[in-house]
C-alpha cells in the first residue's frame, strides 16, 4: 500500500545558537533553512553572513542592503544571546559550565491550500524554555524560571505585534520568493542508497536509507506485504552534510524464524516518487562488524569519546542535531545529549 504524503509545505526557518564554555567553537551561529536546505551561515567567528547557495544572491539582488543588514542583525543576536545565558545560569543557580541558548523561529507555507503558519519558541540547555502563541498573540512558559520572560514579553504588545506581522506576512513573502529562485535545488528528487546493516549476529537489522531528498518520505518493514507495527524500531530522519538525508528501520530478529526469512523485505517511498525501494532480508547482503566497518561516508554511530573524533567536530554535530531536532520534536535525541 503507497503511503500518503502531506500536501506540498515549504518552510522557511532560522536557528540560533549561542553557547558558553564550549572551547574552539563560536560562541553564537546562525542558520537559515528553507525546506530543511541550509541557505544563510553566520557565526562569531566570521563576523558576516554568508549565501550557502548559489541562488540566493540572485534572489536578494534587487534588495542591495540584505546581506549587509542581516549582517548587523546576526552581530545584534550575538550580543543579546551572550546577556541571555547571563542572565538564564543564576535562574537555574548555575554558575560555570556548558550553557547553550536556542532561538528557532519561521513560517510554512502550504503550496495548495497557501495556508501560513508561524512559529518562535526558545531553548535553554536542550530543554524548552518560552514560546509564542500566534493564535492568542501570547508567550507560553513551560518552566517556571520563564515565568518572568513570560510577562514582561505579554505586556511589550508593540513587540507582539510586529512578530506576528513577521510571522504571517513578511517571512512568508521571503519564503516564496525563496523557493522561486531555488526551485531546481528545493524541488528536486534524490533516490537514496539503501542497505542492511548489523553489528553482531544476535543485534537488530537496521534497513539505513541515505542521500534522499525531500525528507518527505518513508520506511518501513513489511512481512508478506504487510507493514510490521512490532518488533521493530523507527529512527527519525536526520539531515547529511550534502543537503540530503538519512533514516533508519530496526527489525528485532527474535521474532524471526530462519526458515522466514524470505517473507521479510524493508521498504523505501519518496514523495513525488510512484516507484519503491524494495529490499528483501538476506544474510547475503548485509553487512556486519565482522570484517566490515560499514558503508563508507555514511557515519550510522555518535561517539563523541571515541578519539578519532575531534572535539569540535563533536560539538558541532550536536549542535546542529540540536538545531534540527528542536523543529522536528525529536525529544528522545535531544534528552539524551542533554543528559550527556
Amino acid at each position: 500500500k503507497k503511503k500518503s504524503f502531506t500536501n506540498l509545505t515549504h518552510s522557511l526557518k532560522y536557528f540560533y545558537t549561542g553557547s558558553s564554555g564550549v572551547l574552539n567553537f563560536p560562541e553564537f551561529v546562525a542558520v537559515g533553512m528553507v525546506d530543511e536546505v541550509e541557505v544563510i551561515h553566520y557565526d562569531s567567528n566570521i563576523k558576516r553572513i554568508k549565501p550557502k547557495q548559489d541562488w540566493m544572491s540572485r534572489a536578494t539582488e534587487d534588495d542591495p542592503q540584505y546581506w549587509e543588514w542581516n549582517t548587523g542583525n546576526f552581530m545584534g543576536s550575538e550580543h543579546n544571546f551572550k546577556a541571555s545565558i547571563d542572565t538564564l545560569k543564576p535562574r537555574f543557580n548555575q554558575t560555570g559550565g556548558v550553557h547553550i541558548f536556542q532561538t528557532m523561529y519561521g513560517c510554512e507555507w502550504d503550496d495548495e491550500t497557501k495556508e501560513v503558519n508561524g512559529f518562535y519558541q526558545d531553548g535553554y540547555d536542550g530543554e524548552d524554555f518560552i514560546s509564542f502563541d500566534l493564535k492568542t498573540e501570547t508567550w507560553i512558559a513551560p518552566k517556571q524560571q520563564a515565568v518572568i520572560t513570560k510577562h514582561k514579553w505579554d505586556d511589550n504588545k508593540a513587540w507582539i505585534a510586529g512578530q506576528k506581522n513577521y510571522l504571517t506576512q513578511t517571512c512568508p513573502e521571503w519564503l516564496k520568493k525563496y523557493v522561486d529562485y531555488g526551485r531546481s535545488v528545493l524541488l528536486r528528487t534524490d533516490l537514496p542508497s539503501v542497505s542492511l546493516l548489523q553489528k553482531t549476529p544476535s543485534s537488530p537489522v537496521s534497513c539505513l536509507a541515505t542521500g534522499f531528498y525531500p525528507h518527505r518520505a518513508s520506511l518501513v518493514w513489511r512481512k508478506d506485504g504487510e507493514e510490521l507495527h512490532e518488533e521493530v524500531d523507527h529512527g527519525e530522519i536526520l539531515p547529511n552534510h550534502d543537503g540530503t538525508f538519512q533514516m533508519s528501520v530496526d527489525l528485532k530478529l527474535s521474532s524471526v524464524s530462519p526458515e522466514d526469512w524470505t517473507r521479510y523485505d524493508c521498504v523505501f517511498q519518496l514523495s513525488g516518487v510512484k516507484e519503491d525501494i524494495v529490499t528483501k532480508l538476506d544474510k547475503a547482503v548485509i553487512r556486519t562488524n565482522e570484517g566490515k566497518t560499514g558503508i563508507k561516508g555514511v557515519d550510522t554511530s555518535f561517539d563523541c569519546n571515541s578519539p578519532a573524533v575531534h572535539v569540535f567536530i563533536c560539538v558541532l554535530e550536536v549542535l546542529f542535531l540540536l538545531f534540527y531536532c528542536k523543529f522536528l520534536s525529536c525529544r528522545s535525541l535531544r534528552l539524551t545529549l542533554h543528559q550527556s
